[in-house]
């Protein structure tokens, strides 16, 4: 009687003192993590799979809630032919109008707040969505080529214009967010598309005789193949303007690793 008393003095023992481990363990995990919240609430992350684009996109997130965050977000593109122009030139289909702005550049930075809700179980980490808003400025260089008839001869001339363009949109981002170590992180932003307005213009300066005038006028009507925004154009004896308005589209997408702090 005496040898099960004492076995069953000893199992009890044994899962009390487990039991007061694990609970201490577990406030200590707790601790540790209200910790690392209270302490750490902000991310600095740099957007890696821009550099493709020719881009540099930066951004600060800081932690407002137990799932929730605010960030803002910087692009900086400086000046340049379009990437993957292939693309770009099997959107418009027309030989004579990409031939006309072939060597079109440009160059941009954007500005873009955002909030996130993370689904998971604490901020920083797993799937999130996020509206945002997004302001972009597109400075734009296009020598466009033209040709203008004097009579029997034809004579292929150019003008060179410039100008910016702006951009405000709207729309929501899908992606997750990985610890990878104490403070780096991994931020896939899976899909965003984004959907708004644009408008602006560019103008070249240049001496134009009547037929250059005309012929530039009715080279510029090429332009209504550009996609996605809308043109109107005129031409005078001292150079051209475009004007661009109309509907604006987008798509956010990425891979940053980020530093908590």
């Amino acid at each position: 009687m005496k040898k099960i008393f004492t076995k069953t003095m000893f199992i009890c023992g044994m899962m009390a003192l487990s039991f007061s481990a694990s609970n201490s363990f577990a406030q200590e995990a707790n601790a540790n993590q209200e910790q690392e919240s209270a302490a750490a609430k902000n991310l600095v992350k740099w957007n890696v799979a821009a550099i493709a684009l020719k881009t540099y996109s930066f951004q600060y997130e800081r932690a407002v809630g137990k799932r929730m965050s605010v960030s803002l977000g910087f692009r900086m593109m400086p000046k340049s032919h379009v990437p993957f122009s292939s693309t770009f030139k099997s959107l418009i289909d027309d030989d004579q109008t990409w031939e006309s702005i072939k060597d079109f550049k440009t160059g941009n930075f954007a500005i873009t707040p955002e909030f996130r809700y993370y689904v998971g179980q604490s901020v920083f980490r797993g799937f999130y969505v996020a509206p945002f808003v997004r302001y972009s400025r597109y400075n734009v260089a296009l020598p466009y080529n033209y040709e203008a008839t004097f009579g029997t001869t034809t004579v292929k001339d150019r003008i060179d214009m410039d100008g910016n363009i702006s951009t405000l949109t709207t729309g929501l981002l899908l992606g997750a967010q990985w610890k990878l170590s104490k403070a780096i992180y991994l931020d896939w932003w899976i899909l965003g598309p984004n959907y708004g307005s644009a408008s602006g213009s560019i103008s070249g300066k240049k001496n134009l005789s009547n037929e250059e005038q005309q012929a530039l006028r009715e080279a510029l009507t090429d332009l209504d193949d550009l996609p996605l925004v809308k043109t109107k154009s005129t031409v005078d004896a001292n150079g051209a303007k475009i004007d661009f308005s109309g509907p604006w589209a987008g798509l956010r997408s990425g891979l940053s690793f980020g530093y908590r702090f």
